[in-house]
């Protein structure tokens, strides 16, 4: 009986709902999102040179790609690759961080879609932005 009580104790209790994206705070202060929100301020103005000029471009799953390596040369090749090998684990730090301060795994893919639509909008006109289908545009 106690078995019982326990089980049906258990299962009544109330289960948390995966936060919407109306209720994910991207800029939640926890010390995890500080941290890896710095880290990705500090590579900013190297990425921004392979921005401007369409090397490198954000993609549809919000990391950040190749769009056109046609004119780099082997050194500007590495240091691009280099970047985007460190840029996209960030990316992908920053967003488990604000879904564990959201409730965990669970919000992982709301807090994803949320912040991938705020990468976008930051974007500056010009940058390559790679569509739901694999084709890259110039942000107007």
């Amino acid at each position: 009986m106690k078995r019982f009580l326990l089980l049906f104790a258990f299962l009544s209790l109330p289960v948390a709902a995966a936060p919407t994206s109306a209720q994910i705070n991207l800029d939640i202060g926890t010390p995890p999102v500080i941290i890896v929100k710095h880290t990705l301020a500090q590579r900013t103005s190297r990425l921004v040179r392979f921005y401007d000029v369409g090397i490198i471009g954000l993609g549809n799953d919000g990391m950040i790609k190749i769009h056109d390596g046609s004119h780099l040369n082997l050194a500007q090749r590495q240091i691009a690759e280099k970047l985007i090998d460190q840029e996209n684990p960030d990316r992908n730090s920053l967003i488990y961080a604000i879904a564990e301060a959201h409730g965990g795994q669970d919000a992982e893919p709301v807090v994803r879609e949320a912040q991938i639509k705020r990468w976008q909008a930051q974007f500056h006109s010009g940058w390559w932005i790679e569509d739901a289908q694999g084709n890259w545009m110039q942000k107007p």
